[in-house]
């Protein structure tokens, strides 16, 4: 037996250190049974962890230490993006121009606490689907209950936030962006008769959009060439997202006439806020004016020839740079809200808008509520969806887990989340609350940012907002 050295023992003393404070952070012992194997790997070497590197073969040594070196880096990777840092990609538009497409963001976990996972076996740097063989990249077990270890912090007003889809539970794979629910009552509606749900109780609108729902999701399920194989996904593997948190816990949230207001007070509007506009023009905007003001080619697309008008969404000075420049514009209208063809809760009349949306009180983790069909749409989906319940409505009762009830006490806490390009974001105000379990964490830097609509000789680095740090937009 060789005698282990000092600085063999120094090594592992340290390894052991580091190990057993990464334990306590998670408050998991479960890590302990690695213990004996890294006073083997450091003292002990018993098992022969780098056999390879005594081969006579050279191409064995060769490709082992590539697979060694491979081994280690996904590893590594797979404990960094679980516990720490993920890097995550704006993908629309819905955040502009606070964030713009093309931004490659940096997502502190340790900023609310990183989860547990609970689907712990995936494949490092995908979130649920390989690529080229298009299968899923996790497996369904083990499965592991939601935890969170202990955080920097909680999500703030207004903090700016990447968490999983919660309508993402249930996915049509040709269309994976849709909120399948809001597609069901749409085209269930649409398929039915048309009835006067204003003239109906509670009990009876509820019965309606039931029936809305299960012609749509069954139209759905047998129209697969058209929405694709309908599954079902865990929590930290649906998509990710990334909005402005501007409801929290326990508050109550309303929207009048495009201002957000919490507990009667107007909560303040992001810097680079967009609503869309009727922008009616002499001629189009030309390419490098529509560059200097930040208006995309996706945005100009939006043009009606025979009106010579755009719809276009516009930040506050864009929109009094672009009506400065009288050779070009006519004049400049505002887009009124509406419904969008469904809006949170898609199972209730409200006669909610865009820009006058709620009250709606947003759930609070040990909070008592009582219960009616007339709120039940507002807080179904966190009773049963997300918090796991069974609810059911028999005679015009309340149901949960089989027992007779008129409240409900939450179990977690929710949020309410926005994209500051009002009008062009899919957000709460389309699939409701966020729970606490689907927070993954908080952008702190812009570290690369591409524009889509310039090539690579022609300002596709936009190179101001390289590591600029996404506290600082407000």
């Amino acid at each position: 037996m060789v005698q282990a050295t000092k600085k063999q023992w120094i090594k592992f003393a340290i390894v052991l250190m580091v190990w057993l404070v990464f334990l306590f952070w998670l408050k998991s012992w479960l890590g302990l049974v690695v213990v004996p194997f890294i006073y083997d790997a450091y003292i002990t070497k018993k098992i022969p962890w780098t056999w390879w590197k005594e081969s006579k073969n050279e191409t064995v040594r060769g490709v082992m230490s590539w697979v060694d070196a491979i081994v280690f880096a996904l590893v590594a990777v797979y404990f960094v993006n679980l516990f720490f840092f993920q890097n995550y990609v704006i993908p629309s538009s819905s955040l502009e121009k606070s964030l713009l497409v093309g931004d490659y963001l940096f997502v502190n976990k340790a900023s609310y606490g990183a989860r547990i996972p609970q689907t712990p076996l995936h494949m490092p740097l995908t979130q649920h689907t390989l690529p080229i063989v298009n299968t899923k990249s996790y497996l369904e077990w083990p499965k592991w209950d939601y935890k969170r270890v202990k955080g920097l912090g909680n999500v703030q007003l207004n903090d700016i936030v990447v968490f999983n889809f919660p309508a993402g539970d249930t996915v049509a794979l040709n269309v994976p962006a849709e909120d399948i629910y809001r597609l069901s009552y749409q085209a269930g509606k649409e398929l039915s008769k048309p009835m006067d749900l204003s003239s109906m109780n509670a009990a009876q609108q509820r019965l309606v959009f039931d029936h809305y729902y299960k012609v749509g999701r069954q139209y759905i399920n047998e129209n697969k060439s058209t929405f694709g194989e309908v599954i079902s996904r865990p929590v930290d593997r649906r998509e990710n997202y990334v909005k402005r948190c501007v409801g929290l816990p326990g508050q109550t949230l309303e929207i009048k006439d495009r201002i957000v207001y919490l507990d009667g007070v107007a909560n303040k509007e992001p810097d680079n806020v967009e609503y869309r506009y009727l922008v009616k023009v002499k001629k189009p905007i030309p390419d490098d004016l529509a560059h200097e003001l930040g208006i995309s080619y996706e945005d100009l697309a939006y043009y009606y020839t025979d009106a010579k008008m755009y719809n276009i969404p516009l930040t506050p000075k864009t929109k009094e740079a672009l009506a400065a420049r009288k050779d070009i514009v006519i004049s400049i209208e505002d887009v009124p809200g509406d419904d969008a063809g469904g809006l949170y809760p898609v199972n209730k009349l409200t006669g909610w808008t865009t820009d006058n949306y709620g009250p709606i009180w947003i759930p609070k983790k040990g909070e008592t509520i009582d219960l009616t069909l007339d709120n039940l749409p507002l807080y179904e989906r966190c009773i049963h969806a997300y918090e796991g319940n069974d609810l059911q409505v028999k005679d015009g009762k309340i149901y949960i887990n089989g027992q007779q009830t008129d409240k409900y006490t939450f179990q977690m806490d929710y949020y309410w989340m926005m994209g500051d390009n009002r009008h062009n974001s899919a957000d709460s105000r389309f699939w409701g609350f966020v729970p606490e379990d689907h927070i993954v964490g908080k952008p702190i830097f812009i570290w690369l940012s591409l524009d889509p609509d310039r090539g690579w000789f022609d300002g596709k680095i936009r190179w101001k907002r390289l590591f600029s740090c996404v506290d600082n937009i407000k």
